[in-house]
């Protein structure tokens, strides 16, 4: 099933379905008689870029480390609530482009309706029949060449299309007028300071008539009608007047079909690169996807969804991040509010990197690009940010970044704020793009900001006892217990802290040797690393979170961070430290026993753990739970609200069931549910730079394809058969168990 399909229209916007080419965004509504489209433009954020590092967080810096260290918890995050929280404490947001109508007038009655959004093309597309007996197929898309949402009306008989077109933003705009007689635009400002913002749209239609009353277009007594619509901001575009009616010029001068053909020319050639089969009961396909999410809460079998869900998860990102523009946010690119949720920022202690998880393993790699200019952006700021907050060098990033980069401390909030690592972690995708695609300039053009994050730490490091340690910090976004029932979140030496660092001087030491640069440095890196706290297993047989063995205030907490090293990291590994992943076993037990799991992203999080874990059923116990309990009827994420995090990290987890790559080997089939009894996939990448294509029938193994894009070397592992492969670029090898 390669569709999500409905026999309503949406009555909310969590049943609307997505559109998205990285820069536009649409939710489309699908309502036969008022088509509704939400609207969205990544740049579309409110306010201009304002330094709010707080003044007077450096001269308390070692105030506040003082009373970590002495244990007076309250007093050291009353401190930081007035010295180092941001002035003022928010970001920017990212708000809602508008809304587009598209009234049908004369419609008799509505029969036989069906929506659906075709992911093997990237359409929406509704048909429906009026009373009359006349059939109407509506086809909606967002291309990417063209830089433009395209809505492709048809009826069957003669003249029975009678459009009225409106745009509309709640009163966020300062002005909407028809340009001709064939469009209607509207523009505004996002903030005094900030960026500007049109959107315009334009109609053509095969006969009858095309004109604009007041702010209406209107279409009238013809049989097939295109509408065009395009949006610009001055993040990217000095004139956004001319570059809107550019696109639309352009677009008007080609057929739809020509249109039509160069989007799903564009989309294709990034969604066909990856297929998945599991093999299932196809009589299943006449049910609505509303129809299969509810047989899957009821514990049925749907193999087929599974791998829908799959690749969902890659047209997601496919339609939310492209080169040139800005990375999938909190929500994508899809957010119907001025005031969204969290802002709809890019959260940087996990969500913004989940987004990212499935770009490489699924054969996605450019679309990871984006991250890396936001992360340039972060670099820059990070860089003030760390010298007024922590007289250090380097660059530093927070919990939360925006548009512009922003890397001072978000919200007023001690589980979360007071976080340092958001630029380490996000360093990392640096060495793991790397991998992939082992591209020498890539890495080089990166180093600096790489050597930048590292030598921050050298400078913001303290020594406490044996161990080198993070203070001031948090383990996002828990709360522990002292001895004497004192509760707090700051601290020294998180476990993740020292995870991420233990990576982050791993990945500078490796990159450094491939290019051949800063010897001496490394081994002052080298060193470093040697100093952070290592993995430490706690009275109940789990991983540590802290450096002391804390009790939790919530044991259940949606957070794992002391489980990074498990995944997205590989410190741990079934085939490396036993003793280590029976106890990230145990702490996973641990967090699901007391209700873990209890967000969408979160469940995606321990879908991942458990696949690193070779454990199959509760990887896809835990993958269904996801679709049962976290998912919207349009088969979004729900955190609740929406987010789009837990798509990425589901796609991303049924990948890693299947094959993983990482410390020089691969496994084939580490975490194959049985009931997964045959299928095949094709079109998965392998780190060191190759592909890779599995089938299996009867739950074993019956083949694997690797194909390599570089040379390629590295010991492949299916039960106790080991191969070692050694293949030039180009050569394909086939592995037979």
């Amino acid at each position: 099933m390669k569709r999500l399909w409905y026999r309503q229209p949406a009555k909310s916007w969590n049943e609307a379905l997505p559109l998205g080419n990285g820069r536009l965004g649409a939710m489309v509504y699908g309502t036969a008689e008022q088509e509704h489209l939400q609207l969205n433009e990544d740049s579309v954020w409110y306010g201009k870029y304002v330094d709010r590092v707080n003044p007077d967080a450096k001269q308390n810096l070692d105030k506040v480390r003082k009373l970590i260290f002495d244990g007076k918890i309250p007093e050291a995050e009353e401190l930081l609530l007035k010295a180092f929280a941001g002035t003022p404490n928010g970001m920017r947001g990212y708000q809602t482009l508008g809304d587009m109508r598209i009234q049908m007038n004369g419609l008799q009655g509505v029969e036989e309706y069906t929506r659906e959004l075709s992911l093997d093309e990237a359409i929406h597309v509704v048909r429906f029949k009026d009373n009359n007996g006349c059939w109407y197929v509506r086809e909606t898309m967002i291309s990417e060449p063209d830089q433009v949402l395209i809505m492709h009306i048809e009826a069957e008989k003669q003249g029975m299309l009678n459009l009225d077109i409106t745009l509309d933003r709640d009163m966020f705009f300062d002005e909407l007028w028809a340009e001709n007689n064939d469009t209607i635009a509207y523009q505004g400002s996002l903030g005094e300071g900030g960026f500007r913002f049109a959107a315009m749209c334009s109609a053509v239609a095969t006969e009858g008539t095309v004109s604009t009353l007041g702010e209406h277009l209107l279409i009238s007594n013809t049989k097939e009608a295109t509408i065009l619509l395009t949006a610009a901001t001055t993040f990217r575009y000095n004139d956004i007047l001319a570059i809107c009616r550019d696109y639309l010029e352009k677009s008007k001068k080609k057929s739809y079909y020509e249109l039509k053909r160069r989007h799903i020319k564009d989309y294709k050639s990034f969604y066909d690169r990856v297929e998945l089969q599991l093999d299932y009961d196809t009589s299943l396909d006449e049910l609505t996807t509303e129809e299969r999410l509810k047989r899957i809460s009821e514990e049925q079998e749907d193999n087929g969804l599974l791998a829908t869900y799959f690749q969902y998860g890659r047209y997601l990102l496919i339609s939310s991040s492209r080169q040139g523009t800005l990375p999938a946010n909190l929500q994508g690119i899809w957010n119907q509010d001025m005031k969204a949720a969290w802002g709809s920022k890019f959260t940087i202690n996990i969500n913004a990197e989940m987004n990212y998880w499935p770009a490489e393993i699924t054969n996605l790699s450019e679309l990871h690009e984006p991250l890396f200019y936001l992360l340039k952006k972060v670099y820059k700021t990070g860089k003030n940010t760390a010298e007024k907050m922590y007289n250090c060098r380097g660059f530093v990033a927070h919990h939360n970044t925006d548009i512009h980069g922003d890397s001072a401390p978000q919200d007023l909030w001690i589980p979360g704020s007071f976080w340092v690592m958001g630029g380490a972690w996000l360093c990392t995708h640096i060495w793991e793009h790397y991998l992939f695609i082992r591209d020498l300039d890539f890495l080089e053009e990166y180093y600096d900001i790489l050597k930048e994050a590292v030598v921050f730490f050298e400078d913001f490091l303290v020594q406490h006892g044996d161990y080198l340690v993070t203070c001031p910090s948090v383990s996002p976004e828990n709360t522990y217990i002292l001895p004497d029932g004192t509760k707090g979140c700051v601290c020294a030496g998180a476990a993740m802290d020292s995870q991420i660092l233990h990576d982050l001087f791993t990945i500078y030491c490796n990159a450094a040797n491939v290019l051949d640069v800063d010897h001496d440095y490394v081994d002052v890196v080298e060193k470093m690393k040697q100093k952070l706290p290592p993995i430490k297993v706690g009275k109940h047989g789990q991983i540590m979170e802290w450096l002391e063995d804390y009790d939790e205030e919530e044991p259940g907490h949606r957070h794992i961070s002391h489980l990074y090293a498990l995944y997205p990291s590989s410190q741990i590994t079934m085939d490396g430290n036993k003793a280590l992943s029976e106890a990230a076993k145990k702490t996973l037990e641990r967090r699901l026993a007391h209700g873990g799991g209890h967000t969408g992203w979160s469940l995606a999080w321990i879908i991942n753990l458990y696949a690193r874990l070779w454990d199959s059923e509760n990887a896809k116990k835990s993958l269904i739970r996801l679709l049962s309990q976290s998912t919207l009827p349009n088969m979004l994420d729900n955190h609740p609200p929406f987010q789009i995090d837990g798509n990425f990290g589901g796609t991303a987890a049924i990948a890693e069931m299947l094959v993983q790559s990482n410390n020089g080997r691969v496994i084939l089939a580490p975490a194959l549910p049985k009931s997964w009894i045959s299928g095949k996939v094709s079109g998965l990448c392998l780190r060191n730079g190759a592909e890779i294509s599995l089938q299996w029938m009867n739950g074993n193994l019956t083949s694997a394809t690797i194909t390599a894009r570089h040379d390629y070397n590295s010991k492949i592992y299916y039960g106790d058969k080991v191969w070692e492969v050694s293949l030039k670029k180009g050569e394909t090898i086939v592995l037979i168990p």
